[in-house]
């Protein structure tokens, strides 16, 4: 049997798409279908996997931005390609031209959201054939985390924000999300702590990353301002038992949770770690 801790990371990206609302910031989020093996029911934001098709070279010429870092640029791709697949939101422009594309435009592309979804699209192809540039710059870096290495399966997993085009309302994909909704950062980890939404760890600690900012350009200022530190959680134990913390210059504050108070009855369960014990006003 293998080790555990010699699972391969598996490369992820994930998309915080914000709008301003009334209450001051919303952001769209999913609710994943009971059958995936990963954050089951739970409420997130639109992410998956690195495809292999998201390394392919000849997508620098279909990017907004050319001075991206390499290693980086697939996880950027993947990131617009879920945000399409999963929530109808696409950051891409007709090519040679700056403004995203309109909802008009987005109504044609419903073929190649379907070829998303049954895993046989090509954001080569998909950008060549019709004439689109992907809108790289749009997606500002917001966190990094890496599962805790007790975990069978582990991502490697790059947040981005992005502010949602004009006209793209967001709707959720029918298959691997079941549900889909806008909501305030706040509502959304009351919620969580009245146990009304399932949210998992990373999502609740980024979604109180998100609560701090009081409209979209004080979001993105702040992400653009942000040292995006790594995190990996871990487990400390001491004589008042275990504990789940992250670096404490992460920017979440100092967190150090009890495992008892966060986990489903058995064995950890890093993809349904919530705390219903506070609440955000």
């Amino acid at each position: 049997m293998n080790n555990i801790n010699d699972n391969k990371l598996i490369p992820a990206s994930t998309v915080l798409i914000i709008r301003n609302c009334a209450s001051g910031i919303e952001v769209f989020m999913v609710v994943r279908h009971h059958q995936i093996d990963f954050a089951s029911g739970a409420l997130v934001f639109p992410g998956g996997k690195v495809d292999n098709n998201d390394y392919d070279e000849k997508l620098d010429n279909y990017v907004s931005t050319k001075n991206d870092d390499k290693k980086l640029l697939p996880f950027k791709i993947a990131a617009i390609r879920e945000s399409f697949e999963e929530a109808n939101v696409l950051f891409a422009n007709n090519k040679n031209e700056k403004k995203n594309i309109n909802s008009k435009r987005l109504l044609e592309f419903k073929n190649w959201r379907e070829k998303f979804n049954n895993k046989n699209g090509s954001m080569f192809n998909f950008a060549r054939d019709e004439n689109i540039t992907f809108s790289t710059d749009n997606l500002i870096p917001f966190a990094h985390w890496i599962t805790p290495e007790m975990m069978p399966k582990r991502f490697d997993t790059r947040f981005y924000i992005a502010i949602a085009p004009d006209g793209h309302e967001g709707l959720h994909d029918g298959t691997e999300s079941v549900d889909s909704i806008w909501i305030n950062p706040k509502d959304a980890l009351n919620d969580c702590y009245e146990r009304k939404r399932n949210i998992i760890f990373p999502t609740r600690l980024n979604l109180e990353k998100l609560s701090q900012s009081k409209s979209v350009d004080e979001a993105i200022n702040n992400a653009k301002k942000d040292n995006i530190i790594t995190v990996t959680p871990i487990i400390e134990k001491d004589k008042d038992g275990s504990f789940l913390t992250i670096p404490k210059d992460a920017g979440y504050g100092d967190i150090r949770e009890p495992l008892n108070e966060i986990t489903t009855p058995g064995a950890v369960s890093y993809t349904h770690l919530t705390l219903p014990t506070k609440r955000i006003v």
